[in-house]
């Protein structure tokens, strides 16, 4: 079997950073869907209703995104102050494939690695593949970016 030029296009693109704010900081900013829409660098995503902060693996938070549409975000990942991900649905559907992850480390005394990753290995809805392909490296800086001036301001 040949593989094509799409089987061997990358899934999963990432972007990092040091910031000088430290961990607990950065995770309030993330862990809080009301707070996404102010640091979000593709510009997708609009609000999302205050009192959602993350807590625990299975939970699943509602952001209004800018289309005028609704998802549902199914956390598949969450190690407090260091790690979370979800994965994006429809309303009452599963998810559909894709995986937004964000990891923080520590790089000294109120600095912090941030690394912002987008993986979609399994997205197969064929609507969904060409905005997921328009998800560069660097519209995830953006995002770690606008959020390194959050935290670096109120931190």
């Amino acid at each position: 079997m040949t593989a094509t030029p799409q089987d061997q296009e990358p899934r999963v693109v990432s972007a990092s950073r040091v910031v000088r704010a430290p961990a607990d900081v950065l995770f309030e900013l993330i862990a809080d869907p009301a707070q996404q829409p102010r640091w979000d660098g593709n510009d997708n995503l609009a609000e999302a209703a205050p009192g959602q902060r993350v807590r625990a693996v299975g939970e699943v938070f509602v952001m209004g995104i800018t289309s005028g549409a609704t998802r549902e975000n199914h956390v598949v990942e969450l190690e407090e102050g260091r790690r979370i991900a979800w994965m994006p649905a429809e309303p009452g559907g599963e998810p559909i494939g894709h995986v937004w992850r964000w990891e923080l480390e520590p790089a000294g005394p109120g600095a912090t690695t941030v690394t912002h990753t987008y993986d979609w290995t399994r997205l197969t809805d064929a609507k969904r593949l060409v905005r997921a392909r328009a998800t560069s490296a660097d519209r995830l800086q953006a995002s770690v970016d606008r959020l390194a001036a959050l935290a670096e301001r109120e931190g």
